[in-house]
């Protein structure tokens, strides 16, 4: 029995055959529209078989990596040789109780602003518009338009590298600008709290419509991208820094500098994760060269650069 004949029955075994790929690609599951083959795909349905997964690569000396809807993420051409961890697929319960919101971390955060305007819950409208998942949000304490989930997450179960699991009040989590103890552990979000606010069904509404009209007019909702692709900067915009630089529509291949919103690369439609790695080094050379600002990516990367 060859390596990853091992490998696959030991995952079918934790998660079952139907919910396990093999060579996935990745382009299917990053909103880059990029990305080679995982070797291993799993999506795991209980919190259960995360924490068997887990410690089964770990044990293995597997590399693994943990999924949400894969917007924050550009993966190497060459793929992934490893295990996929996928969540988004099955663990994306949303239950709401009077103003708090319990949900799985893979949940989109889009649906979960839609459950809450149902309840006429204000506070999470900010969040109507970003493509991740909660997990990934409450890591990298996403925000938008002045909100932030700082504002109003109660709570996050977490589940170490070993397999333990516990949970932290937002103040434990330490959340700051795209950071938080979660990033710097690597632990993993397996739920999170969410504490809104009564409000007026109408008014969320239309609070949502004018951020989604705002976004679409700003930004190149149209093209493939990982959203805002560096972090901003103290005392500047990177977006403003970009742009000051002449590189407003700056290409290599399919990958670009978008012409809507400097801050943003896209992938024109037949892109590579080369060519879009090779475009975000050029671009904080000549940031760096021209402004003597150092930009740092707000996406990770995956696989072999």
């Amino acid at each position: 029995m060859n390596p990853s004949t091992t490998v696959l029955n030991q995952l079918s075994a934790i998660v079952g055959s139907d919910q396990i790929r093999i060579n996935e690609p990745m382009s299917a599951h990053t909103t880059f529209r990029v990305g080679g083959p995982a070797s291993f795909y799993a999506s795991p349905r209980t919190a259960a078989e995360i924490v068997s997964l887990v410690k089964y690569c770990r044990a293995s000396q597997l590399p693994y990596y943990i999924l949400g809807n894969g917007s924050n993420l550009l993966v190497s051409d060459q793929g992934y040789d490893g295990v996929i961890i996928q969540l988004s697929q099955n663990l994306n319960a949303v239950s709401i109780e009077g103003q708090t919101i319990t949900a799985q971390a893979g949940a989109l955060l889009s649906r979960i602003a839609s459950e809450a305007l149902k309840c006429s819950l204000t506070g999470l409208e900010f969040a109507a518009g970003i493509p991740g998942t909660l997990g990934g949000a409450v890591v990298m304490n996403a925000g938008a338009y002045g909100g932030q989930m700082k504002d109003v997450l109660v709570c996050a179960t977490l589940m170490d590298q070993t397999g333990n699991m516990r949970t932290l009040s937002v103040d434990e989590l330490a959340l700051g600008y795209r950071t938080s103890i979660i990033a710097n552990q690597n632990d993993v979000v397996l739920e999170a709290v969410l504490q809104l606010r009564k409000g007026n069904a109408q008014e969320i509404k239309a609070q949502m419509d004018m951020l989604a009209a705002q976004r679409r007019d700003k930004q190149p909702l149209e093209y493939g991208s990982a959203g805002s692709t560096f972090k901003r900067p103290e005392g500047y915009f990177a977006g403003k820094l970009i742009q000051d630089a002449g590189l407003r529509g700056y290409r290599i291949g399919d990958a670009q500098v978008s012409e809507k919103h400097c801050g943003f690369i896209i992938n024109r439609g037949h892109a590579t994760a080369a060519e879009i790695y090779q475009l975000i080094q050029e671009v904080q050379r000549i940031v760096l060269e021209r402004h003597s600002v150092a930009l740092e990516p707000e996406v990770k990367l995956l696989g072999r650069f």
